[in-house]
């Protein structure tokens, strides 16, 4: 039976990324991370993260960091689960959510929004331009050319016939990470291997932020939104206590409010960073039978990834571009061995 190491070491690209340098701080298995630092979830996260870094790198604010870096995947044209590119629900209409939230607990969101190739940008406009948290539909597309975005048909003629290909079945049956059942190789955002983008980042004065932006689950249910767009639910951050972003099904972190739950565990109940997600991840969404997982970051910007399934690998990248694979014992603190 192939055990965990054999699968990493298989695969040459181990998702959620961190990339580090500057003041330290003590991650897993007593790694020594540094600050400024982001993280981000599955194989997309690498060109993500380099963005990111490129603003945490110059001294700027996280939340810049994590809207920089979440745009590349949604630009990506081979990425059928972010942005332009992704597949759409069953009745053909590509929908796209995402949301972002600063250091100081402002936060914006859009979900089901069509027409806008990068919704992160437009949720961070809600954030900073209107009263609201959330625009949702025909009226955060509105609300997205109002702000200068371009209205465009996010229907590509791959995802178009990928979509055709599916109505000859029409077997609506959502499997979220599937890619748990090839071990995680194949096109990162591909037919096999689906899911959102969540980062997550520390800049250097030690302020969190984080963000997320998806297509959603293909051939969904028309108006479908799962926990992207959903402050709390999938994403989550709090100055001083953690920053957290979920991965798997998006129904069931909507139901356990869980990126907020981690936060709540560790400022209310004082619980560690690694205790509160290994407690939401091996037990309280574990027992819903749903494969899922997290990454997040602590107040010093020590990272944990825990997960309850077999391809959510985790592993980082340094600064001069580095990647490193994790090993058993690395794995062990931060998911199961």
């Amino acid at each position: 039976m192939t055990d965990r190491r054999t699968i990493l070491k298989a695969s040459l690209l181990a998702p959620a990324l961190f990339a580090r340098p500057a003041s330290a701080a003590t991650g897993p298995a007593g790694i020594q991370m540094k600050l400024p630092c982001v993280v981000s979830t599955w194989p997309f996260g690498v060109a993500a993260n380099k963005a990111a870094w490129t603003v945490l790198s110059k001294g700027g604010r996280a939340v810049d960091a994590v809207e920089t870096g979440v745009k590349i995947p949604e630009a990506d044209l081979r990425n059928h689960t972010v942005g332009r590119a992704g597949y759409p629900d069953r009745d053909g209409h590509v929908t796209l959510d995402a949301c972002i939230m600063d250091e100081k607990g402002n936060a914006g969101s859009v979900a089901g929004m069509e027409y806008i190739a990068h919704p992160i940008s437009v949720a961070r406009a809600v954030m900073d331009k209107t009263p609201h948290v959330m625009l949702v539909g025909e009226g955060a597309t509105q609300f997205a050319v109002s702000q200068g975005f371009k209205r465009e048909e996010l229907l590509t003629p791959e995802s178009k016939k990928a979509w055709q290909e599916w109505l000859k079945t029409a077997k609506y049956k959502p499997e979220s990470n599937i890619e748990t059942k090839s071990y995680g190789m194949g096109v990162p955002g591909g037919a096999k291997n689906h899911d959102t983008i969540g980062m997550l980042a520390i800049d250097a004065k030690g302020n969190l932020s984080g963000a997320c932006t998806t297509s959603g689950m293909a051939w969904k249910l028309r108006g479908r939104v799962g926990d992207s767009p959903i402050i709390g639910a999938g994403t989550y951050a709090r100055d001083g206590v953690c920053a957290v972003s979920c991965t798997g099904q998006g129904e069931i972190f909507i139901r356990r409010v869980a990126a907020y739950d981690v936060a709540a565990r560790i400022h209310y109940a004082g619980q560690t960073l690694e205790s509160a997600t290994h407690t939401l991840v091996f037990e309280t969404l574990a027992s819903h039978h749903i494969g899922a997982g997290m990454v997040a970051l602590g107040a010093t910007g020590n990272p944990v990834a825990p997960y309850n399934t077999l391809g959510m690998y985790r592993g980082w990248v340094t600064t001069d571009g580095a990647l490193t694979v994790a090993t058993h014992r690395e794995l062990h603190a931060m998911g199961p061995a």
